[in-house]
Parts: C-alpha cells; structure tokens; sequence
C-alpha cells in the first residue's frame, strides 16, 4: 500500500467560494479539526492578500503541530517575505508558490514569454528555499499547458530547490484518461522527478475532480490536494472525504492509503458546513444526510436482513453514529464535560460554564439534547466574538397571522453600551424582524440571501439560520440557532452585522497602526 500524502485547502482555496467569510477564530477551529482529521498539511490561506489573512496563518501556524502548516504565495519576493512572516514559527514552515504555465495564462494574465516564466519561478523557488525547508511549486493551469514545456520548467525549479510539484486541473477542464496520461508524461520525462513529491489539485467545473485526482495517483502522484465537502472557488475541488473513502472501499482495486482519520469525517464536514455556512447537499457522496438513508421497499427490506446488500459504506466508518442520544435534563456537569472531550472538543473553565449552562436551558425544552445539539452550542462558544463590543439582543416580539400586518418589536444593546427600540412592519414575520433590525442598526445593510435548515429531526429541533448580506457594501455572512426560527433569524442577522462590526474596527486599528 502506497502511501498518499493529503494536502487540505479547505481554508485558501475552499475559503474563496462565494460567499464565505471566516474569522480568525473560525478558521482556527477548523485547523485544529483538521489536525485531528489526519492531514498532513494544510494551506492555512494567503497571507499577503490582506492583514486579517496574515494573522489567521500565523495564529494557525503556532497552534498546529501535527500537521505541516503552509500558505499561498505569488512568484515575487514580497509574498515569499510575508509568508514568512506568517509562518516562521510553524513546526514544519512550508510555502506554496504558484505560476501558470499555459499559453493562454502567460500570453493574456502574465503577458510574459515562456522564458520569462521559466526565469521568474526559477529564482523565486531558488530566493524561498532560503527561508523555507519545504516549497512546494504549482504550474497553474498545468492541464492546458504544453507539456514539453512543463518538462522544461520543472527540471529547473527541482534544480532551484522545490521539494513538491503539483499539476493543478486549474479550470476543471481535463479528463482522467488526460490527466493521469500528464502526470505518466512527467514522471518519465522529467530527469530529477524522483527528488520531489508529485501533487495533484483538481477543480470540479465538470464532475470530475476526485476521478482525476485518483487517476493522477495511479499514475504516480504521490500528493493530493482538495477540500472539505469539496468547496471551493466555481464548482468547487475534489472532495477529500470521497477519495480517502473511495481509496479505503477499494482497496481491491487502488493500492493506496492516506493518513486520514476516517471516523473523522462527518465530524470535520459538519464543522466546516456549519462555520462556512455552505450546507451539504442530502445526496453528496460519504456525508449527506441521505448517502445511508433508504425509501425504497426493496432496499430496506435487503439493508435490514444484511446490511452489505446496499450499504457499501457503513455510516461508523465515517463518524456517524446510528443513536446519538446521549444526554438529558438530569446529566451533570462531568458527564458534559466528558461528552465534549469525545466530541473533540477544548473549552477553557469559561467557555465550559457557558456551555453547560447553554445546554441546561436546551434541556428545559428537549428531552434528549443529541450530539448535533451540542455540536451546535460548541461551535458557538468555540467561535463567539464575545471579546468584542458588538449588537446584542436584548428582547422581541413579533405579532403575526393571516388576517394581520406582521410587526415586530426589537431591543438592541448597541457597541457603545445604548439601548434602543423600535417595530416594523413586513409581509411577513422575518421581512417584519429584519426590517426592525435595520432600521436599529446603524450600517446601510442589504441582505442577499436566507436559508433555514434543521439541527436533528422531531418538532423539538434546533433551527438554524445562514444568512449573507452586504453591510456598507463589504460581503459578510451570519448564522444563528435557536429552537424559535426567529430567534435563530435574529441571531444570524446580528452575527453578521458583528462580523462586520469587529473586521471594521479591526482595519480601523491596523490603519492607525501604518
């Protein structure tokens, strides 16, 4: 069984999906759970893209041991001395620097000629071996690039220090049978290839970034990188929990294995679904709600006389338990505390107070608090800006019904320690909420969408709300919970306005600091 190295680029590339907006306390989280996951590096983000990118790649690359932490540089020096910057003080620094190769890049984007590009990643892989004991080079765009050139370029970077080559499938445009073909032409044409590792990163813009990521591995890819449930920029990139799954169901077939944490998987999809707000659609391969789920007569009558006839993946090998009910109205503080850590879970004696105290007021309205309960009420307290002053709801009451306009009547706590109060009216309950709620909040406030989804099954669920808006023209997204679906509306919204709030006061600092 070969070894396969997993590169996560949940927090770069998988944070540049639309839409998505992580604090620094967020992307930390998922780095610690990514550690657990078993991957052996992750791309913490770009750290020359802005300040607030910078100090959640060194926040990340001090708190990580287990994993090698990188980050995302452009071939100019000024990226690479960032970059070091931010991570100096990882366990492993690792810098991942990228230049496209294709005619169509170089000629249009770069408007550079094929020397030029080959000079340039030459001296910028030579300039960060300097600082760095692993680079990790990408020609951008390699599926469309001429590979004689490809062959060119990559026996120099070798030459200049690069110790990982990665081929992204940049566009999503390449087919298996064309992709591993690449990789096969690489390694037996490139003279040093046997000095570094050999990476595949796969776009999803046609359906098949985990079937070109595994036929790169059986043609000699000794890397691959993807995400998370597959987010990313477009379509997305491949799914690294349908490959490491695909690789352990198969091993008949695909003599490879992964340091990867299988049990694992629903955990790290969960957190990343929930803190990104991109729900996982009911059918996606190995983590929707439905890949165990069976309507059919004929199917569950062959599930339940033996499991195998239709399950191919048992629901424990990733993490999903068949009964978790696990604590109740009478459950004390050590038996909680004794659940989080097997969640995988670190609370400080503050956040554990606080979370006890969370679930005891879920208890008072549910009879079984589930691991997804909980779940939610840890992700809350793990991730809350509660160090920042911020929009706090104090009271509501919305008057709604058939024969009525609906009005809603807000108080605020406001940054500054003020209390205000207004209503207004809507076409219905949440238009009635929302527009109270702007009126309150003094930013220009548009929001652009709304979604509601259930945290477990029965009338006693939580509600969960993701919302994105745009708040004095800056993109930021919210969630909130709650058993009242208002509640949890209200709680989205205000998340999102503190976002704001907190990243605004945060550039007002950094400005004042220049």
């Amino acid at each position: 069984m070969r070894l396969i190295k997993v590169f996560d680029t949940t927090l770069r590339d998988g944070e540049q999906s639309p839409g998505v907006n992580l604090n620094q306390l967020e992307k930390l989280e998922i780095a610690k759970q990514l550690e657990r996951f078993g991957v052996d590096i992750m791309e913490a983000g770009f750290p020359a893209s802005s300040h607030g990118d910078f100090e959640g790649v060194r926040n990340i690359a001090r708190t990580i041991k287990n994993s090698s932490v990188t980050g995302l540089a452009r071939a100019t020096k000024s990226d690479i001395d960032i970059a070091w910057d931010a991570l100096k003080d990882a366990a492993e620094p690792r810098l991942h620097i990228f230049l496209a190769t294709s005619p169509i890049h170089m000629t249009y984007k770069l408007k550079k000629t094929p020397e030029q590009v080959m000079e340039t990643a030459v001296n910028m892989v030579a300039y960060a071996r300097k600082k760095f004991p692993q680079v990790e080079w990408s020609a951008e765009d390699a599926s469309r690039s001429d590979k004689d050139f490809l062959v060119k370029v990559i026996e120099k970077v070798i030459d200049a220090g690069a110790t990982v080559i990665n081929l992204p499938d940049t566009v999503g445009y390449t087919t298996p049978e064309e992709y591993g073909i690449l990789f096969r032409y690489i390694k037996e044409n490139v003279r040093n290839i046997d000095k570094v590792a050999l990476s595949a990163h796969c776009h999803d813009d046609l359906g098949m970034a985990v079937a070109n990521t595994i036929a790169a591995i059986e043609n000699g890819a000794t890397q691959i990188e993807g995400t998370i449930n597959g987010i990313g920029e477009r379509a997305g990139n491949a799914a690294l929990e349908e490959i490491a799954v695909a690789l352990n169901i198969r091993n008949d077939k695909y003599p490879y294995t992964t340091n990867l944490i299988l049990k694992e998987i629903k955990r790290t999809s969960d957190l990343v679904s929930r803190l990104t707000g991109m729900a996982v659609p009911a059918n996606k391969a190995v983590v929707g709600r439905n890949a165990f789920a069976h309507e059919s007569g004929i199917h569950q009558d062959g599930v339940l006389k033996n499991a195998s006839t239709y399950e191919i993946i048992t629901p424990e090998l990733v993490g999903i338990q068949s009964n978790n009910l696990v604590l109740g109205k009478h459950s004390g503080r050590h038996a909680f505390k004794d659940k989080i850590e097997q969640l995988g879970f670190t609370l400080s004696n503050e956040q554990l107070l606080e979370a006890f105290q969370a679930f005891k007021q879920l208890t008072d309205r549910k009879k079984e608090v589930t691991d997804d309960d909980l779940f939610t009420i840890l992700t809350d307290i793990q991730t809350d800006l509660s160090n920042v002053k911020k929009y706090e709801l104090e009271s509501f009451q919305v008057q709604y019904g058939s024969a009525n306009i609906p009005t809603a009547t807000v108080a605020l706590t406001t940054p500054v320690g003020n209390r205000v109060e207004t209503a207004c009216t809507g076409q219905g309950s949440v238009e009635a909420l929302y527009n109270t709620l702007e009126t309150l909040v003094e930013e220009k406030i548009h929001l652009t969408d709304f979604s509601l989804s259930s945290v477990g099954q029965g009338r006693d669920a939580l509600a969960e709300v993701h919302i994105k808006m745009s708040v004095n023209g800056t993109q930021v997204s919210g969630r909130g919970s709650a058993q009242d679906v208002l509640e949890a509306s209200a709680k989205a919204f205000l998340n999102a306005v503190n976002r704001f709030f907190f990243n605004h006061r945060k550039v007002v600092k950094e400005t004042a600091q220049i």
